[in-house]
């Protein structure tokens, strides 16, 4: 990928994010933290809606079906590390039931939400 497709894709990935935030913040989530990052792993999006903590991860492609699959299971232990790192660091939100959520973005629509897109092997964080 050349320098100025990686810069539009970035700048792509980070307009997806700020449209998830905002469908978020319209569904009646709190944004916690957005672009956290550990020495294990990132995540994208930190929301807490009552008393869930929504992990989210955002996918912009061409298809909900592309978007989909490009979650590997690699990724969603990455993604599990930073959640237990994030939990380390605030403990006031240790009590909450952690929620791993999919936001799948395509050009011109709004995103596609799944809750709880994916579970822990062993039903808890690392």
């Amino acid at each position: 990928m050349t320098g100025e497709r990686r810069r539009q894709a970035y700048r792509h990935g980070r307009a997806s994010e700020a449209l998830c935030r905002l469908v978020l913040r319209l569904k009646g989530y709190r944004i916690l933290a957005s672009g956290f990052r550990a020495p294990v792993g990132e995540i994208d999006i930190i929301a807490r809606r009552g008393s869930t903590l929504a992990i989210v991860e955002v996918k912009a492609r061409a298809s909900l079906a592309d978007a989909a699959e490009s979650l590997s299971a690699r990724q969603r232990r990455r993604i599990a590390r930073a959640a237990s790192a994030f939990l380390a660091l605030n403990p006031a939100a240790a009590g909450l039931a952690v929620r791993f959520d999919v936001m799948l973005v395509r050009r011109w629509r709004l995103p596609h939400h799944l809750r709880n897109a994916w579970r822990l092997e062993g039903g808890s964080l690392p």
